[in-house]
């Protein structure tokens, strides 16, 4: 393997030829290498998962090169790109055969759960916490439609990802964006009508 410094790097894989052929292998490897370590407590990762994992992350690389400002050794920002694309496609395979009508709450009308009131918080704080938690249980349940109520369970409760509630809607993920900008704007609306403290409406959905 061949010592590149983030120069050379970035010339290697910037024009075809053997040379880049060359770096591309080398930049494989490693990033196999380095997806050995940062995948060690998963498992259930075949060796040819991480092969796929890195040729996905080497096409990133590829595409994002203008995008390399040398902050960092060139090895190591691809190594994040793959352990990046390691962990969105570990993540979708999880969630892939959950039934979006499965996750509870999206039919049972028990949206929110009860532990996101904080026990360690003052009492004061904790009536907020409660306020806005049965505010949002309202609006959710009354005044979103089904499909904004579906997504914003399923994506802001449950944290399923985008592109696996996209599918299972039948919808795209811009089109899923609007959906749950649309719902977020509602829900923080009526909760600062009610006079909630905009800092903690804003904090309830990591705005």
């Amino acid at each position: 393997m061949v010592e590149r410094d983030n120069e050379q790097w970035v010339g290697d894989l910037s024009q075809p030829g053997p040379q880049r052929d060359a770096a591309l292998d080398d930049l494989r490897a490693l990033l196999v290498r380095g997806l050995g370590y940062a995948l060690a407590k998963y498992g259930n990762v075949r060796e040819a998962d991480m092969e796929d994992f890195a040729q996905d992350a080497l096409l990133k690389v590829l595409d994002g090169l203008d995008s390399f400002r040398g902050d960092s050794r060139f090895t190591t920002w691809a190594q994040k790109i793959a352990v990046h694309v390691a962990f969105t496609e570990l993540r979708r395979r999880r969630w892939r055969d959950v039934s979006l009508d499965g996750l509870p709450g999206v039919s049972d009308g028990d949206f929110l759960p009860k532990s996101w009131v904080d026990p360690s918080a003052s009492a004061e704080q904790q009536t907020i916490q409660r306020e806005i938690l049965e505010t949002m249980r309202q609006v959710i349940a009354e005044e979103l439609t089904e499909r904004q109520r579906r997504a914003l369970v399923a994506v802001r409760i449950h944290g399923m990802p985008l592109a696996e509630v996209a599918r299972q809607m039948g919808t795209n993920r811009n089109a899923l964006y609007k959906l749950l900008h649309d719902a977020r704007q509602r829900l923080k609306e009526r909760m600062l009508d009610k006079g909630l403290p905009l800092q903690d409406v804003l904090a309830a959905f990591g705005s």
